[in-house]
């Protein structure tokens, strides 16, 4: 498997509105958020960014390297996904695509990355994105650099910003994943969603 050309991306550059702190950083087992998603990426893929607004000491600490949004106004996760190709293109001709992972879903199976890997070489799709019992997951994608201008030229010009819309009119291959007693994709927003996933957390230790 080829992981050298893909570059992985964990997208945190919400504003956490619903949980009014920044959730990244909110504590599961002891663990915050963020890092059960770097701990997985970094398993698979030897390049790792993190695209986000926020600056803490916890990257600094934990050698990680930051970008901020190359485009300013918040406008949703397209704009992660973009900055994400720019700085692969900036930084490396190596890298042909770049893997998202948002930065606020722990439970998520590691399988996804060993998939993107797979799918990359087959080069038969320029979007390949998760989804679960028709329920697509976007923000988990392997996007190629190819799109980096199409992409572009539509957040600016277009002013397309739901991620969705985006990957329906670009040649998109979705990953189905199935499971039986919990979502693995389900991600944190709320208070009552880190409440409910300790729980989560709880039983799947116990099983």
């Amino acid at each position: 498997m080829n992981e050298h050309n893909i570059l992985g991306a964990i997208l945190a550059g919400g504003k956490s509105k619903r949980m009014g702190d920044d959730k990244l950083f909110l504590e599961l087992n002891n663990k915050k958020l963020i890092q059960y998603s770097i701990d997985k990426v970094k398993k698979y893929l030897k390049d790792l960014i993190i695209v986000t607004n926020i600056d803490d000491n916890f990257f600094r600490k934990n050698n990680l390297t930051t970008v901020k949004d190359c485009i300013e106004g918040q406008l949703g996760p397209l704009v992660g996904i973009l900055t994400a190709m720019q700085w692969a293109k900036k930084n490396s001709n190596k890298y042909s695509w770049v893997a998202t992972f948002p930065c606020d879903t722990p439970f998520f199976p590691e399988s996804i990355i060993k998939s993107f890997i797979k799918e990359s070489e087959k080069k038969d799709s320029l979007i390949l994105c998760a989804s679960s019992h028709g329920r697509k997951h976007n923000i988990f994608g392997l996007w190629s650099l190819e799109l980096y201008d199409k992409l572009k030229d539509d957040l600016i010009n277009n002013k397309v910003r739901k991620v969705q819309d985006w990957t329906e009119k670009n040649k998109i291959k979705n990953l189905e994943f199935k499971f039986e007693d919990y979502d693995p994709f389900f991600n944190i927003n709320t208070k009552e969603d880190l409440e409910f996933a300790k729980k989560l957390s709880t039983k799947i230790t116990n099983e």
